[in-house]
């Protein structure tokens, strides 16, 4: 639960910046994380949500 509230922070910071710079106007935006969201509640969502688990857990493994 925590990686993936850090996450959707994560994104939504990047979203506002990229909305901010004049990257991407709001319409793709909203389009996108309209995009994202039904992505997840569809059959692929329990299966995004497990590789990036399991992205989150190796790439916690790695030491420095």
């Amino acid at each position: 639960m925590a990686i993936s509230l850090s996450v959707v922070l994560l994104l939504a910071i990047v979203l506002i910046v990229m909305i901010r710079g004049g990257s991407i106007k709001a319409g793709p935006a909203v389009v996108a994380a309209l995009f994202g969201f039904f992505l997840a509640s569809s059959g692929l969502g329990p299966t995004i949500s497990k590789v990036l688990n399991e992205i989150g857990a190796s790439i916690s493994k790695i030491n420095f």
